[in-house]
């Protein structure tokens, strides 16, 4: 028999890629005054690829400039997931984001957290790790203010594929992956005990290429969940930002934003 279907958590659904943005920048924002004005005084971000980049360098750094450089200096910046290529290639999630946001948002380099694409794939790997244990002052699972991630047509999250045995991962916070079934092969992931662990996730996804994807994920029951579907923080907040063509065939409740 199938397991219930998980909590799809809050849903949020909006008329354009364009409007997602701007309240995905507001999101982050808010969610990053709220951390530096709180007991720890740090905010944690951890950021994936795709067509996040261009969206956030769209809206990002107007929204979080009220903070100014001060604000921005407690920040850490880590990334979901990365290929193992160098910075300057195409592929290279952190080398988008140095081009198209962060020349725009001066986060310090030290606060920025990334894999050494010179070291093998394992070894980058244990790498990251241990910046983030770093980072994270020696926790032994890094707990993350807010985590932005993506969604693919066949339901990965980070490189964490369809039945693929790193969705089994346990142990290690930080995994390689040689076979990625999407190019470049060689990658470097947080691993779903990261993933739960966040005190807010949020899922992006745009186009109607993502439709079906998102009805299995969020309304469906299936034995075999998914990789983003298991992505149920623990006692954080789940959400997805969502436009209405990736929408298009939910029949689950979700909250309507409109400029109209």
């Amino acid at each position: 028999m199938a397991a219930p279907a998980p909590a799809p958590g809050l849903i949020s659904v909006f008329s354009s890629p364009q409007e997602l943005g701007a309240s995905l920048a507001q999101l982050v924002a808010q969610r990053a005054a709220c951390c530096l004005e709180g007991a720890r005084g740090r905010f944690a971000l951890g950021l994936s690829g795709g067509s996040l980049v261009s969206m956030l360098a769209r809206d990002l750094p107007a929204a979080v400039a009220p903070s100014g450089p001060a604000g921005l200096a407690r920040w850490t910046v880590g990334f979901c997931d990365e290929r193992l290529v160098p910075f300057e290639h195409a592929e290279s999630t952190y080398g988008l984001y140095r081009t198209q946001v962060f020349s725009k948002l001066p986060i310090p380099d030290s606060q920025v957290l990334t894999i050494n694409p010179a070291l093998s794939v394992a070894d980058a790997a244990e790498d990251y790790a241990e910046k983030l244990r770093q980072a994270f002052n020696g926790d032994p699972i890094p707990v993350f203010d807010l985590l932005i991630l993506g969604v693919g047509p066949d339901g990965h999250t980070c490189s964490l594929f369809p039945g693929h045995p790193l969705l089994q991962e346990r142990e290690k916070i930080v995994a390689p992956i040689i076979d990625s079934p999407k190019p470049p092969p060689q990658r470097v992931t947080l691993t779903l005990p990261v993933l739960n662990a966040a005190r807010t996730v949020i899922f992006v996804a745009t186009g109607e290429g993502k439709a079906a994807v998102l009805k299995r994920i969020l309304e469906d029951r299936e034995e075999s969940p998914l990789p983003a579907a298991m992505v149920q923080p623990h006692t954080g907040k789940l959400c997805w930002f969502l436009d209405e063509a990736a929408a298009r065939l939910l029949s689950v409740p979700f909250e309507k934003h409109s400029t109209l």
